[in-house]
């Protein structure tokens, strides 16, 4: 029933089958994994609801309980995004936030989405702790006390659901539930998720800790498709894709924060266009300055945790991709969103105190190679309050 390491593939070997998309994780690799699936994360309750202590462990084996006990098959539980790559090479600059887990279920009717939420809110009425009278919390209130995000996304390619639960410090715990999902990855080095059944069996059999000589085998696959050299991109911080007109307009703010971390592009040539495809998507998704602001002001405040100094910079990256690559908006479109960002970071620089707070600023600016515009070389703002993005959601919110 428990494997040990030398039951499987050697430390480190990448499987052929699957075009070497996988690869057996090393002890120091695997004992990264344990230390973050047993680590408390708080999560945080609204008004007078308390905070709950919950490993991540404990989380993923009582949903995946609760949801086989409903009738719904858990096929595998993965960790997915930064965290995954922090686990596999620890150095690599990108740190991780939130703790993705990727449940593999079948969603194929709108009951089962349902039954799915019901489940995960059952389960926070169990991690409430003693003293707490239970007896009158619904799940509604549940969702609106512990609950930063619901997602459910149902089309022709892609049928999964979010449950993210609220952590002060932006290290949410986000549960996953995926039926199929078209595009799981933006870049080679966000590409990797680790299976964790084997480890969460050994936890729940073992009689005996887990040892150099004596472990499960863990498996960790990288979706971009070639496993090696994903990993060669995350150790030597390089940005590289595949079919980037796929990636959502999010990948935008993604790229720009890897090239502030000091990631660099795999090919100039091929980063040009990928920038373009990017700014483009961003503009498709983001089509509204009102939502542009939303979700710059989010992505800041949830991103830069204890890189707060790193925001200014990450701002002045943005503006110039956008500046050097957006073909898809009118001028003043434009202008409009470089206004944005610039007035963004103005105000950055006034919260550290580099620049006293001001009510009006002059954004400058130079328009891209491309425009023949004159007569637009700077504009005046009124600086408004950062927007709240931290309320909680009524429903499922669209994705599609």
């Amino acid at each position: 029933m428990l494997v040990a390491a030398a039951a499987g593939p050697a430390p480190g070997a990448s499987e052929q089958s699957g075009g070497g998309r996988f690869s057996v994780l090393s002890w120091e690799q695997l004992q990264r994994l344990d230390q973050i699936l047993g680590e408390a994360v708080p999560i945080h309750g609204r008004g007078n609801f308390p905070t709950l202590s919950v490993r991540p462990r404990t989380i993923v084996q009582v949903v995946r309980s609760r949801l086989e006990k409903k009738g719904i098959a858990v096929h595998n539980v993965r960790l997915n995004g930064s965290a995954a790559s922090h686990v596999l090479h620890q150095d690599s600059g990108l740190g991780y936030k939130d703790l993705d887990l990727i449940f593999g279920v079948d969603l194929k009717t709108e009951d089962v989405f349902q039954l799915v939420k019901d489940v995960v809110m059952d389960c926070l009425l169990d991690f409430l702790p003693e003293g707490v009278n239970k007896d009158k919390i619904t799940p509604v209130t549940l969702k609106e006390a512990y609950v930063q995000k619901l997602v459910k996304v149902c089309n022709e390619t892609d049928r999964w659901s979010l449950i993210s639960l609220s952590n002060n410090s932006g290290k949410n715990v986000e549960l996953k539930f995926v039926d199929s999902l078209r595009r799981q990855f933006e870049f080679s080095v966000d590409s990797f998720q680790i299976i964790l059944d084997s480890l969460l069996l050994f936890g729940e059999c073992s009689e005996n800790p887990m040892a150099e000589n004596f472990h499960p085998t863990v498996t960790g696959e990288s979706m971009y498709g070639d496993f090696e050299e994903a990993m060669d991109h995350l150790r030597n911080r390089i940005i590289a894709t595949r079919n980037p007109e796929e990636i959502r307009g999010g990948g935008l703010l993604k790229y720009c924060n890897l090239l502030v971390r000091g990631f660099k592009p795999k090919s100039e040539v091929d980063m040009k266009a990928l920038q373009r495809y990017m700014c483009s998507r961003f503009f498709i998704d983001f089509s509204d300055i009102g939502e542009q602001q939303r979700k710059l002001e989010c992505y800041l405040q949830s991103h830069f945790v204890g890189m707060e100094s790193k925001r200014y910079d990450y701002l002045m990256t943005l503006h110039r991709v956008v500046n050097e690559s957006t073909v898809c908006l009118m001028g003043h479109e434009r202008r409009q969103t470089l206004n944005l960002i610039a007035m963004l970071a103005v105000r950055v620089l006034a919260e550290q105190n580099i620049i006293p707070t001001v009510t009006n600023v002059t954004c400058y600016y130079q328009p891209a190679p491309y425009v023949s515009e004159i007569n637009f070389n700077y504009y005046v703002t009124h600086v408004q309050p950062f927007l709240p993005c931290n309320q909680s959601y009524p429903t499922w919110l669209p994705c599609n």
